[in-house]
């Protein structure tokens, strides 16, 4: 089994080629993510600690963290998930993958070290790579640099030289993100101010609504009143009980209560 281990403290990786499987079996039944010691590998690994960050099986299948599983499972993936990559918006396929837990039939183990031990490691702990770009986030660039809010960013950003032969050597500097700026407070004002203008005018739509509304229901019971007046001098005028109750009254006592003139 081969070992790909990484060390982020100096942006060195290194691959190993393991024969002896009685040094492999301190990984064997490890789940992903788990801190194992790295003595059994040799004297020189003697005090280090690696994490177990994944690996691949000899067919070229992939661990995935969370299936609880030695073999293979094929699961439908979507954006978002591990081990896929969508090609269209919204595409799911299913894949085949394989679980988190080590065994021996994994082609290529890869490995973190968290703890450096005592010895340096040729190639992996005694050399140090230089990062190839700088922070690009303003916030970051400030923690890098140990700079307060008043002081400009744009004076601290990590510059990527650019040398062709023959011709001037000119740098290349990112666009810093979130960096704030008087035209991006203005734009934060505008939307206050045009957010405050639609309130109100919400505010004032509804008070007219509730308005209308009333006087449409004042109305309305106008109306209900008029009608059940009208019903009742109908009543009583074919009754005989009244003298006056006929029909031309009854239709001037209706118009009355709803204002109308005739």
């Amino acid at each position: 089994m081969k070992l790909n281990i990484s060390f982020p403290a100096t942006g060195c990786q290194k691959l190993i080629e393991v024969e002896d499987e009685r040094k492999l079996r301190t990984f064997y039944e490890k789940r992903m993510a788990t801190e194992v010691a790295a003595d059994p590998l040799g004297d020189e690994w003697k005090g280090y600690v690696v994490r177990i960050s994944g690996g691949n099986d000899k067919q070229g299948f992939p661990m995935k963290q969370g299936v609880l599983t030695h073999g293979r499972v094929r699961l439908l993936l979507s954006k978002g998930h591990s081990c896929y990559r969508p090609r269209r918006t919204g595409e799911r396929k299913r894949k085949s993958v394989r679980g988190c837990i080590v065994d021996a039939n994994l082609s290529v183990l890869n490995l973190v070290i968290v703890r450096k031990g005592e010895k340096d490691i040729p190639g992996l702990t005694d050399n140090t790579v230089p990062r190839r770009l700088g922070p690009k986030r303003a916030s970051r660039i400030r923690k890098l640099f140990n700079l307060s809010k008043e002081d400009d960013v744009r004076q601290y950003v990590v510059r990527k030289p650019l040398a062709k032969e023959g011709k001037k050597p000119r740098t290349k500097a990112p666009k810093i993100q979130r960096l704030v700026t008087p035209r991006v407070l203005q734009h934060k004002r505008r939307r206050i101010a045009l957010k405050k203008q639609r309130t109100q005018k919400n505010k004032e739509e509804a008070s007219e609504y509730a308005k209308l509304l009333a006087k449409r229901t004042k109305c309305q019971c106008f109306i209900e009143q008029a009608i059940h007046l009208l019903v009742l001098l109908f009543s009583v005028g074919s009754q005989g009980k009244t003298p006056g109750a006929n029909c031309q009254e009854a239709q001037t006592v209706f118009f009355e209560s709803l204002h109308i003139q005739i």
